[in-house]
């Protein structure tokens, strides 16, 4: 169904405050239409849409779409919602966030970042490549870039740069001119339910890029080279440290500060070229990827080599992504935003590879109940290159399901599979008695998870 909107509609967000939702309403509310939203609580997200006078009602109550004649929800909101059940009353039209922004972007040139991982910062650097090519891009990321300071920001061109959102299926809804898949993981299986599921809608997404455009899709993930044997057209390139890729990562060296590598470029009926002497300011081989698939973008749509090397090199990163916090005691503290087990063993790796001198210690959040009791096993094995674990509580992101296990027992399971020290907590004030406690010396911390675990990182040093 065609969604046909018009300036004088007023569209109400259920659930604002989520950091897609965020970003579609500021781009819809810069494109001019009245833009109003709801969430249980304030946070960074809507206090951004308050400096841009987007009105919000803190609570959800149906009298807050008295004057809507739109709804658009997250995929965390309930049927039973007071305002979806009102809007369904009134007649209202009511869209996922999803198929809202399929529309919205629907008439332009639309590079999309897809996988179970590393899509934010993969998307935050293509649009730091065009952004320096002056393509002037709409944003939507599903992080906030530092260089902009927010997380979308609505260009002049015809080029939109977007992370997809493969959580509830929708991503293949919109439609790709380029499309990037990181990989394929075990992830949102509440949703999937199969494997096999997952992998159909990835098949599918490639599928819908038009014979003009290309995907792009790392050929070191296992799932990804299962994906690509069922590809029919052979409409896309390649890229990773595996030989046979189209880009080819190569003479990797990696620092505290920053990566450095070369990529050789192997293209059907073209010469063979080499960008050399690409640095990065991230650490990891995960962030490597990330960069040459950027890379890789930028260089098929004709962007300079110099213009893509000079704007990885000055990358100014995004928030949540290993970024330090604080110093205590000569400990560095991180903050990152890596909640799976593959995300959780590609941090510690890099972080390994660089801070050989220090031990590894991990403030660890789960989030979501469902996901913790689908990859149990894999988070107890996730830990083995980290000297200890703080184990936190799990933030359940409005999950009222039952864990199934003893807790206690989980925290014994990454000590024996992990081979690591694991220290239970029951809040962010035992946290900062087991820092003044334990922490100091050759050590690096770093907070992990996608719930609160962020906040409690920030606000540490004041319980210090």
């Amino acid at each position: 169904m065609k969604i046909e909107l018009a300036k004088n509609e007023n569209i109400h967000f259920v659930g604002i405050g989520g950091i897609g939702m965020s970003g579609l309403a500021l781009i819809m509310q810069n494109m001019g239409f009245k833009i109003q939203g709801s969430d249980i609580l304030i946070n960074k997200n809507i206090e951004r849409l308050k400096k841009n006078k987007i009105k919000i009602y803190i609570g959800h109550n149906k009298k807050n779409i008295d004057k809507a004649t739109i709804l658009v929800i997250s995929s965390a909101i309930k049927k039973n919602n007071s305002e979806v059940k009102k809007a369904k009353i009134k007649n209202l039209p009511i869209y996922k966030r999803g198929d809202m922004l399929a529309h919205i972007v629907s008439l332009k040139q639309n590079v999309v970042v897809a996988g179970s991982h590393g899509k934010t910062t993969t998307t935050s650097l293509i649009s730091g490549i065009f952004a320096k090519a002056k393509l002037d891009p709409t944003i939507i990321n599903g992080g906030i870039i530092n260089s902009i300071q927010n997380s979308a920001r609505l260009g002049k061109s015809k080029w939109c740069v977007l992370e997809s959102d493969e959580s509830d299926g929708s991503f293949i809804k919109v439609p790709p001119t380029y499309s990037i898949i990181t990989n394929v993981d075990r992830e949102h299986m509440d949703y999937y339910k199969t494997m096999d599921i997952l992998k159909n809608h990835f098949l599918e997404f490639i599928n819908k890029v038009p014979s003009f455009g290309k995907s792009f899709i790392c050929l070191d993930d296992k799932i990804n080279n299962e994906i690509i044997r069922k590809i029919k057209t052979k409409n896309f390139y390649t890229y990773g440290i595996n030989k046979n890729s189209n880009f080819e990562i190569i003479n990797v060296r990696q620092y505290k500060q920053l990566s450095k590598f070369d990529i050789n470029i192997s293209l059907p009926a073209k010469c063979k070229t080499i960008l050399k002497n690409i640095s990065i300011p991230l650490l990891g081989l995960h962030n490597i990827r990330n960069a040459t698939a950027a890379a890789a973008v930028g260089f098929t749509i004709g962007i300079s080599n110099k213009i893509i090397k000079e704007s990885l090199n000055k990358f100014e990163g995004v928030q949540r992504r290993f970024n330090k916090i604080f110093s205590y005691r000569g400990v560095n503290f991180f903050d990152d935003y890596a909640h799976h087990p593959t995300e959780i063993k590609e941090l510690i790796d890099g972080v390994d590879k660089v801070y050989q001198k220090e031990e590894i210690y991990c403030v660890f959040q789960p989030h979501r109940i469902s996901r913790l009791k689908d990859l149990r096993k894999e988070f107890s094995l996730s830990f083995n290159k980290a000297e200890g674990v703080i184990l936190c509580p799990i933030f359940k992101a409005g999950e009222k399901i039952k864990l199934g296990f003893n807790y206690l027992n989980f925290a014994k399971e990454i000590a024996e599979r992990s081979k690591v020290k694991v220290y239970l907590i029951k809040d962010q004030y035992q946290l900062s008695k087991f820092v003044k406690k334990y922490i100091y010396g050759n050590k690096v911390v770093i907070g992990m998870g996608a719930g609160s675990i962020s906040n409690w990182m920030k606000e540490l040093p004041k319980l210090l």
